[in-house]
């Protein structure tokens, strides 16, 4: 099943079981004044979330930064299962995870500006959970999104961090 997101005008593939429609949809967008290399390696250095995300608790690579490649993560007290569908360094990245009852596609976008780092990050939630709650699944990407790209702009743009 192919999935448009209008991040880059790319196509996603994602796994068979992932929606074309989804219950939530959420996007947001920063720019971030950092080196891109720098950005990029922060979102896909899954092992080192939690020192910069503090909606993760843990997280786990279980191989490279490539398609097919599983990470397992905790946020919000639930476990995720996820895999990348997507690397593109620099440029894009996605992957689709299950968790509690619910798939979710997250991408993300990456362009550099005379202004910065342009990030766009969107996420998509479906199953049974966002089915029964959409007000609140939508809420809860609505909120997250933003949160996510603030705590990547300070972590990307602090002088002392590693990328």
């Amino acid at each position: 099943m192919r999935v448009f997101t209008a991040l880059a005008a790319t196509t996603v593939m994602v796994a068979a079981a992932a929606p074309v429609v989804a219950k939530a949809r959420s996007e947001a967008t920063i720019t971030i004044h950092a080196p891109i290399q720098k950005v990029w390696a922060l979102i896909v250095d899954v092992d080192r979330w939690p020192q910069w995300n503090k909606a993760v608790q843990a997280a786990h690579l279980e191989g490279p930064v490539a398609r097919g490649s599983v990470f397992k993560w905790a946020s919000g007290g639930l476990g995720i299962r996820s895999v990348f569908q997507e690397v593109a360094p620099y440029e894009r990245l996605s992957w689709t995870g299950r968790t509690f009852g619910t798939s979710a596609v997250h991408a993300w976008a990456l362009k550099t500006t005379g202004q910065g780092v342009v990030v766009t990050t969107t996420e998509t939630f479906d199953g049974w959970l966002p089915t029964l709650m959409p007000g609140a699944m939508q809420k809860t990407l609505d909120q997250t999104l933003p949160a996510l790209l603030a705590s990547l702009k300070a972590a990307a743009e602090h002088p002392h961090s590693k990328p």
